[in-house]
């Protein structure tokens, strides 16, 4: 069984991620970076290049891989569709957890990241929220546990109160 963390970029996906993963000594996956190994380049480049769709072959490849494995906490990707074009290789291989913050908060950590935009040609908060308009119900109706990452916690107060919650689920 693997912990899935999804949500939008800069929701804390990988920072939560990591140290979730490291506290249950599991492996710790980020789809970015798997993306980005098997690239030889950031994907973020592939995308600026060829649009988002670019990359959905080579997403799909790599979710399938991470179906097959066990014990293993992924950082799927951030604010795009992808969860859902992979929802069905991953169901049943381990438990989904949507992770969510105010947008303000996500525009904040996107302009810091300097990620690559979906729509470019409207407000980062627009985006975003075109985005999150567009994707939450198939976050929500998919997550097995939703969580809220910018209560004001640290990173390792989250990952404490993740994993109480995912222990009273029975997993981890």
């Amino acid at each position: 069984m693997n912990i899935y963390l999804c949500g939008m970029i800069g929701s804390g996906k990988s920072a939560i991620g990591e140290r979730l993963a490291a506290d249950l000594g599991w492996t710790f996956y980020d789809l970015d970076r798997e993306m980005d190994h098997e690239l030889g380049r950031s994907f973020h480049e592939l995308v600026r290049e060829q649009g988002w769709l670019a990359f959905r072959e080579l997403e799909y490849a790599i979710c399938s891989r991470f179906a097959r494995k066990h014990r293993s906490v992924v950082a799927l990707g951030g604010g795009t569709v992808r969860y859902a074009w992979n929802r069905d290789i991953l169901r049943g291989t381990g438990t989904m957890v949507l992770l969510e913050a105010d947008l303000a908060v996500l525009a904040e950590r996107v302009r810091r990241a300097d990620r690559p935009r979906v729509n470019p040609g409207v407000s980062l908060e627009e985006d975003l929220q075109r985005i999150w308009s567009a994707t939450s119900h198939l976050y929500r109706d998919t997550a097995d546990l939703v969580y809220r990452t910018d209560a004001g916690g640290s990173v390792e107060e989250e990952v404490e109160e993740i994993l109480s919650l995912l222990k009273a689920r029975g997993v981890g």
